[in-house]
């Protein structure tokens, strides 16, 4: 009972200190009126994130089912909106069949696609319409158009009471600004009908699209206390074809193309492999519009159970403190550092099982520098950077981001993140 007590004291103090007030007045008991507090990363610099917590009577909607979401989204444009979910949404109750194009058959296209058939060299690009291939991206395009969601400028999504979510949702946060998404569970979406790519390494590989949430060019965007995992659909539980695994699941957060001013706090992410991506292409092309952006805060953020990209960064200012991070047997990293990144790591609490290394919580993709100071690994401070160079010779990383986060409430010793973190983050959590 003490240990339980202990706990909600912890929450309290969370859900305080995340539920973020105006700048005067006392705090509002109505969760879509909260908005994002002063200095709390990224996502409150210059103008702050407000969501929709100025929206009239006439903006304030309860939806429960996935089609009065959608119609909530498009209704008044971007005037201030909160929309308030209830109970669990999903996206396709109808199952995966509901999307298919008349004709398509997966065990057709596994003969006409099969390796020893169609060989490693050529990809499925012109292929006709009537082909199995055309056939899937049919089906695909009707699943695309049928579980995406496009979130409009000034709106707070919000869920009442411990059991709010969606199932199969792709949220599309794409070139809008000041956006509030809190205390959701989403299970990840499921391509339902992933690509076979004989080009895309030695063996050829399963391609899926669908992150469960994307922030895409978009600016002031604040995730708080929501919960990210892939539930019924592990990657443990799909098949192999072609001696691949049959890939439905992409990012569970993927912040692209020029987005600005994102924090992320008191999430929880587990249950998954390529989990969180800042930047997604080292091409020249898409460089250009990131560079000088993709400036993001995580905080207070528990990372459970996923393989990679807690996050992978490219080009981005990214300040990571106070998140705790488990591992498993199948765990491979947790940052990525990419193409011309600015990470920031410091004040995290690391747990991974007996025989994975520290080494690994660090991975160099290009030459970066990296400020990772003041980092517990199953409770002992441990110097990053010089266990992985110790370990990991060739990919030599060097010290020093080059910058100083300033945008950041209390930071509270690294050794306490564990039972604070896994106390107070994720959905549910919230009044």
């Amino acid at each position: 009972m003490a240990a339980l007590v202990g706990c909600t004291a912890l929450v309290l103090t969370a859900t305080a200190t995340a539920s973020a007030r105006p700048a005067s007045g006392p705090a509002p008991r109505d969760l879509g009126r909260q908005v994002l507090g002063a200095n709390d990363g990224w996502a409150s610099y210059g103008t702050g994130t407000t969501g929709g917590a100025a929206a009239d009577a006439d903006h304030v909607y309860t939806v429960t089912t996935w089609a009065g979401f959608k119609a909530a989204l498009a209704a008044g444009g971007s005037a201030p909106k909160i929309i308030k979910v209830k109970g669990v949404i999903d996206a396709v109750a109808e199952g995966c069949d509901s999307f298919a194009a008349p004709g398509y058959d997966l065990d057709a296209y596994l003969a006409k696609y099969a390796p020893g058939t169609w060989g490693l060299d050529t990809d499925l690009s012109a292929e006709p319409d009537d082909s199995p291939e055309g056939l899937r991206r049919a089906s695909a395009a009707a699943q695309d158009q049928a579980i995406k969601a496009n979130v409009p400028a000034n709106t707070t999504i919000v869920g009442i009471g411990k059991n709010a979510g969606f199932k199969g949702v792709s949220l599309q946060i794409k070139a809008v600004d000041n956006v509030i998404v809190r205390n959701l569970a989403f299970e990840s979406p499921i391509d339902c009908f992933p690509q076979w790519d004989p080009t895309d390494g030695a063996n050829g590989n399963w391609n899926s699209e669908y992150d469960t949430a994307v922030v895409y060019g978009s600016t002031h965007v604040w995730l708080d206390h929501n919960t990210f995992t892939d539930g019924s659909h592990p990657d443990s539980a799909a098949p192999t074809y072609f001696g691949m695994l049959y890939q439905q699941h992409d990012g569970e957060l993927d912040i692209v193309r020029g987005a600005d001013y994102v924090t992320a706090s008191w999430n929880v992410f587990t249950e998954h492999d390529k989990t969180i991506l800042i930047g997604n292409s080292d091409s020249e092309s898409t460089a250009a519009g990131d560079r000088g952006h993709l400036k993001v805060t995580f905080h207070h953020n528990l990372f459970s159970k996923l393989v990679e990209r807690a996050p992978r960064v490219r080009f981005g200012q990214v300040d990571s403190y106070n998140n705790h991070f488990v591992g498993d047997d199948s765990y491979s990293y947790s940052f990525g550092v990419g193409k011309e990144s600015q990470l920031v790591a410091q004040h995290n609490a690391f747990t991974l099982p007996e025989g994975v290394s520290a080494a690994k919580v660090l991975k160099r993709w290009n030459v970066s520098p990296v400020t990772a100071d003041d980092n517990y690994v199953n409770g002992r401070l441990t110097d990053l950077i010089a266990v992985h160079n110790a370990e990991i010779p060739a990919e030599v990383l060097q010290p020093g981001a080059g910058w100083t986060p300033t945008l950041r409430t209390k930071v509270d010793p690294a050794r306490a993140v564990p039972r604070i973190v896994d106390c107070g983050a994720g959905a549910g959590r919230l009044g």
